[in-house]
């Protein structure tokens, strides 16, 4: 695998060209990435049992290794190019990435790492609520880890630089962090991802409607 740059540089300066391809459902005209495909990394032991997992570093399971290896023929279906592949630096979404096709153009970003849970790290809901019932992660937070306002924060950053990029893109990263990238892209506050379900190896499409940011799929497998 080749990391091409783990800090990805920003112009504020930059002056974008419209776009003039149509082709796979890219709109002319645009002048922004006109598709920002997004995946969730594959199944882990862990996510596999409802456990929630931020930072540790857990590798897919077998099932996990299948199921991105399985999304690399629906991607190839899209028949979209993409300009940058952007993928969260732990094991998990990186290994997707690989499975998926995309080993030699990852560039690493920092921001794309999942939520980190704190002290419900490696827990489930279940066992959370049965402590303080009716818990819900994204009303409630989580105790000694991140905030849904910084987890928000993280996704405006990686929006705002999309925003700059010609081209498509994809996105190799994590439920949480993935679903508050949707509510953001879209302009919605970061707790309306809890309306987002995302399964493993599942991929979506943000973009643009009429020049407004869009959802134009979700949670496709196939």
């Amino acid at each position: 695998m080749r990391v091409l740059d783990r800090n990805v540089p920003t112009d504020p300066g930059r002056t974008e060209d419209p776009l003039s391809v149509v082709n796979g459902g890219i709109r002319s005209g645009e002048t922004a990435a006109s598709q920002i495909v997004l995946v969730r990394h594959g199944e882990t032991e862990w996510s596999r049992v409802g456990r929630h997992t931020g930072l540790t570093d857990i590798p897919l399971d077998r099932n996990g290794l299948l199921q991105a290896a399985n999304a690399r023929h629906y991607l190839a279906d899209l028949g979209v190019s993409f300009a940058k592949v952007f993928s969260s630096p732990l094991e998990r979404a990186v290994e997707t990435c690989v499975a998926a096709g995309y080993s030699s153009e990852i560039t690493l970003l920092d921001d794309l790492v999942e939520w980190d849970y704190g002290d419900y790290e490696g827990r489930t809901t279940e066992e959370i609520r049965a402590e303080i019932p009716g818990w819900s992660l994204w009303a409630d937070g989580v105790a000694h880890g991140e905030s849904i306002e910084s987890v928000a924060a993280r996704a405006d950053r990686v929006v705002s630089h999309l925003k700059s990029i010609d081209g498509n893109v994809i996105i190799f990263a994590h439920a949480h962090i993935l679903r508050v990238l949707a509510a953001r892209w879209i302009g919605l506050p970061p707790e309306h991802g809890r309306s987002f379900v995302l399964g493993p190896a599942c991929s979506s499409i943000l973009g643009y409607e009429h020049g407004a940011t869009a959802i134009l799929s979700w949670n496709n497998r196939e």
